[in-house]
């Protein structure tokens, strides 16, 4: 099985480039782990394709948190006869942390998602401007 399901805030705005004919949406997200010794910063590199990909260059920019479920995958090319490789995850549904209120309010406040907004549906709205209302996208 290979399934991964992170959540951290998105360390650029996301990328949204056309490929065929199907959109791909780049960005990073960063995950904060608290240590004994402080703590501790783990940086991803994340790929979307299809709707979810328009979904979050739509809805997301740099430092909103986001819950993100899909795979790990690995790349690898020759880079100049240097054999190169990148583990990056492929996003295959995502879930909207926090709201637009706290964003501006609590700026420095870490966003946790509870296990009832994880896995129930809600947390849209009919306002265009909010996230759909489905837990996953």
């Amino acid at each position: 099985m290979n399934k991964v399901i992170l959540m951290g805030n998105l360390t650029r705005d996301p990328e949204l480039k056309n490929i065929g004919t199907t959109n791909v949406c780049n960005f990073g997200i960063a995950i904060n782990r608290k240590t004994k010794d402080g703590e501790d910063t783990t940086f991803v590199e994340v790929s979307s394709f299809g709707k979810t990909a328009d979904n979050i260059a739509k809805y997301f920019q740099k430092g909103k948190p986001i819950l993100i479920e899909g795979r790990l995958q690995l790349d690898q090319w020759n880079d100049n006869g240097v054999q190169r490789s990148k583990l990056k995850v492929v996003a295959e549904r995502f879930n909207f942390c926090g709201s637009n209120q706290s964003q501006g309010q609590n700026q420095g406040q870490q966003r946790q998602v509870s296990q009832n907004n994880y896995s129930q549906t809600g947390g849209g709205s009919a306002n265009s401007n909010q996230a759909p209302a489905s837990p996953f996208v």
